[in-house]
């Protein structure tokens, strides 16, 4: 016994080596930290490709890549961004900071986190590697429409068993998020009294568990057609390629949610600090994120009014888009009111929450203009949804994770960012991904049409000035690596409550969570959880 007690002393006494701390991860911080280092790289990445695809677009004519290469830039940039670069940042953020705010050790199955994040860069490599192969990267865009992804060779193999491989990641990070929410809350701690970003994270969960299968099942069918001569989706056959269309988006509207409402959690825990009050209707934002997370589910087909359905169909998925409006009005309206009449100051967090919520409506609002059936028959397919779905991606989910960044930076490096930086890293990035996104609306209603490399002079103008915001955007992002690296390497030192000139309740909630900030085990006592009340 006392060698063994000596044997667990020692381990205490040497610090574990760069591999055993990184590769055998069991730390939620660690895990958090890799995943957000991951999906910097990734974002990193994806931004080269889309810069591919402007660079081509700043003039009309073929001048940089061939057509069929463009097509697989499209596809391979979409795929990194969504799979590689927002939902793995979430996940990061996840791991850091549920267990801090729900006042859990660590997270419920640590080493099974470990191997959800460790799948991903071999499924990433694995995607890649689809560029250099003969035939290169399926070119069908990220959505893998039969019948043009079966003809991207077998390299289409290489990319659907990627996809699985994201897709399990995804579940395993999941089950693990629910079972740490569920089980592993701090005493006195009620389902209605944790963070929004918890509650986000909660329901987010469980999109990901119920939605995912759905992808892996459409993919493989595709496989199945491509390799073992069945006809899910060959008309010859009598398949029908629209049934991919149904099956895919089932997943794939849930999906975009998965994408945005941790962002909307985040963005309920960085409003209330710096407008220093509580948030305005918190379980009002509880229930318009389960809200929203159920009509997610029943509005699939409005990515699909070109098909021909019936009129019944159209009226349904029109009427049922139109009402998730209803549960993300509350959220904005909320925000608003929260700073409203406040006493706000604009931190670089705050600047990017604040332009999350006004960009992120423009993005609501063509959303809801691509909901009415008849207008979209004019927008389907055109530059008009790429404005709008990266105006709720990049200035919604992207912004979001920034926002995140600068905020609980301090409290993981223990260094304070350089203010004067981040501020022009927002200031940069808000001008600039305006100028390139703003413009695509204009194009995509004159009729210009997406994944094309060359166009109608007509369309010139607008796809300059969108190229130059494009490359603009992207070195702002490489701005950002470097004040990420400034502010990890040293700096000025955070205090133990680094916004506490913004509010008092640091590192708490804005809803109305037990007070106290995790450094040491809350003490509780009996009266206490007479009123579910926890403090030090």
């Amino acid at each position: 016994m006392a060698t063994e007690h000596a044997a667990h002393h020692d381990d205490h006494h040497h610090a574990p080596s760069f591999f055993q701390r990184w590769f055998l991860a069991t730390n939620h911080k660690d895990i958090g930290t890799l995943y957000l280092l991951f999906s910097l790289t990734m974002f990193l990445i994806g931004g080269a490709m889309a810069l591919v695809i402007r660079a081509e677009l700043f003039q009309p004519g073929l001048q940089l890549v061939n057509p069929e290469f463009f097509n697989q830039m499209t596809t391979m940039h979409a795929l990194i961004m969504v799979f590689g670069a927002v939902m793995p940042a979430f996940v990061g953020l996840a791991n850091w900071m549920i267990p801090l705010m729900v006042g859990a050790p660590d997270m419920a199955l640590p080493r099974m986190n470990n191997w959800s994040f460790w799948i991903l860069p071999f499924a990433f490599s694995m995607l890649l590697a689809t560029l250099f192969m003969p035939g290169g990267a399926p070119a069908a865009g990220w959505t893998l429409y039969p019948p043009l992804v079966l003809q991207g060779g077998s390299n289409v193999a290489f990319a659907v068993f990627a996809v699985h491989l994201m897709g399990i990641s995804s579940i395993m990070g999941a089950i693990n998020i629910i079972a740490t929410i569920l089980n592993m809350r701090a005493p006195g701690m009620d389902l209605l009294k944790m963070p929004v970003f918890v509650w986000t994270w909660l329901i987010t969960a469980f999109l990901l568990i119920a939605v995912m299968p759905v992808l892996a099942g459409a993919v493989t069918m595709l496989l199945t057609d491509k390799f073992f001569g069945t006809s899910f989706f060959s008309a010859a056959g009598g398949g029908d390629p629209v049934l991919f269309q149904h099956i895919f988006w089932f997943f794939g509207h849930p999906e975009v949610y998965i994408m945005i409402l941790p962002a909307f959690g985040i963005v309920s825990e960085i409003i209330p600090t710096f407008s220093r009050k509580p948030l305005f209707g918190y379980q009002a934002m509880v229930y318009a994120t389960a809200s929203i997370a159920f009509l997610s589910f029943i509005v699939w087909a409005h990515h699909m009014f070109t098909v021909g359905m019936p009129l019944g169909g159209k009226l349904f998925f029109m009427y049922a888009t139109m009402l998730i409006a209803i549960p993300t009005g509350v959220k904005v309206f909320n925000w608003v009111s929260t700073m409203w009449k406040s006493s706000m100051s604009f931190e670089t967090p705050m600047l990017f929450a604040v332009g999350f919520v006004i960009m992120f409506t423009i993005g609501g609002f063509s959303g809801l203009m691509l909901a009415i059936t008849p207008a979209d028959y004019q927008y389907h397919d055109t530059y008009f949804v790429v404005a709008h779905f990266h105006y709720v991606l990049v200035t919604g989910a992207v912004f979001s994770i920034m926002a995140a960044a600068y905020y609980w930076l301090p409290k993981w490096t223990g260094h304070m960012y350089d203010e004067r930086l981040g501020k022009i890293h927002f200031w940069w990035s808000t001008i600039s991904v305006n100028l390139l996104f703003f413009p695509q609306h204009f194009l995509g209603l004159a009729g210009m049409p997406r994944r094309i490399p060359d166009y109608n002079v007509a369309f010139a103008d607008f796809n300059m000035w969108s190229s130059i915001g494009g490359f603009a955007f992207g070195f702002a992002q490489i701005f950002f690596c470097y004040i990420v690296w400034k502010c990890v390497k040293g700096g000025q030192k955070a205090s133990d409550r680094v916004w506490e000139g913004a509010r008092g309740l640091e590192w708490t909630v804005p809803s109305p969570a037990p007070h106290h900030t995790f450094t040491t085990p809350p003490v509780i006592r009996d009266q206490d959880l007479a009123h579910g009340d926890v403090t030090h």
